[in-house]
């Protein structure tokens, strides 16, 4: 495990380049008995790829990722606390977490026969970009605490986000891993190689065509225009397991679950790809590179009880080359 000025990162289902970044903001986290890689930047948390001892890339960034903390990187996995979207104006959409620059748990770094790891952690004081004005602002009575932890072997990656209530006053949250999926081949639009299984049963809320309704037994595909949905579980059904197939043979298991306080909570999930003309609009993601990604994001969206203070919450997803 060690820190580099330079990181191998894959953007695209056909090509790989090598990502120039600052020496104390990268780190690599190597699987020695394995051979498996994760790299991530301080910044954000932002895990920007994981290969299992195959080399297979699971994790897809943008070639056009603003990599200089100017804004939020496009791609890998974007960490969302305290809400997704934006459903509190009076600070920016997905909180604050995938905006600042953490540090690195002392002693926290590990290599062993069965994993290798390291945590990060960044608390409010030291958050200096995207707190807003409000209820997140520099006078807020509020306060917090948040621990990322990354661990990785030969076929898999396990990505715990813990969130302490460091202050007294209780406050609501949400939180999601915005996990970017690199499809094989470009076969993001190809239904046959690219569906999630598992939302069976969910309740749907397609943000494009204002619909909502429960999904049957149809895996979930891209279709011809962006695809943007909120599954969210019925009742009865706490933790999330899904299977996402990301182009021919390469299929991915996904477990999330998540508590607080010790008491379990419905994980949701998010389904979502740009498509050809929202692609083409952003000016830090390839115009086609909605082709070479699905992105599957685990969430605490919904029935999320308030944070008291002093107590945790923790959410944990697991992704398994399968």
């Amino acid at each position: 495990m060690s820190t580099v000025t330079k990181a191998v990162v894959f953007h695209t289902s056909t090509s790989s380049s090598e990502l120039d970044c600052n020496d104390d903001d990268v780190v690599v986290i190597t699987h020695s008995k394995t051979g498996a890689n994760c790299v991530l930047k301080q910044f954000g948390a932002h895990i920007l790829s994981y290969q299992t001892s195959s080399g297979k890339p699971l994790i897809m960034l943008s070639k056009d990722a603003i990599m200089d903390g100017s804004a939020a990187i496009r791609g890998g996995i974007p960490l969302c606390f305290p809400q997704f979207g934006q459903p509190d104006k009076s600070y920016p959409q997905h909180g604050f977490l995938r905006r600042n620059k953490w540090r690195v748990v002392e002693g926290s770094q590990f290599d062993t026969d069965d994993a290798a790891g390291i945590s990060l952690e960044l608390e409010l004081k030291d958050v200096a970009v995207a707190r807003g004005d409000g209820t997140w602002g520099s006078d807020t009575n509020l306060n917090c605490k948040c621990v990322f932890t990354v661990k990785i072997d030969g076929n898999s990656m396990t990505n715990t986000l813990a969130m302490e209530n460091t202050g007294s006053q209780a406050f609501d949250f949400q939180a999601l891993l915005h996990t970017y999926y690199l499809v094989a081949n470009g076969q993001a639009l190809d239904q046959n190689f690219c569906n999630v299984k598992g939302f069976e049963g969910y309740l749907v809320d397609d943000k494009v065509s204002g619909e909502t309704y429960t999904l049957g037994s149809d895996p979930v595909t891209i279709p011809e225009i962006i695809i943007d949905r909120v599954y969210t579980p019925p009742d009865g059904k706490i933790d999330l397991n899904l299977t996402i197939a990301a182009g021919a043979d390469n299929l991915i298991e996904l477990k999330a679950t998540g508590d607080v306080d010790g008491t379990k909570v419905p994980v949701s999930g998010v389904v979502w790809n740009p498509h050809k003309i929202k692609a083409e609009a952003m000016g830090d993601f390839g115009s086609d590179q909605y082709n070479d990604m699905i992105c599957v994001e685990p969430g605490l969206l919904n029935n999320v009880p308030k944070l008291e203070g002093g107590k945790i919450s923790t959410f944990t997803q697991v992704m398994t080359s399968i």
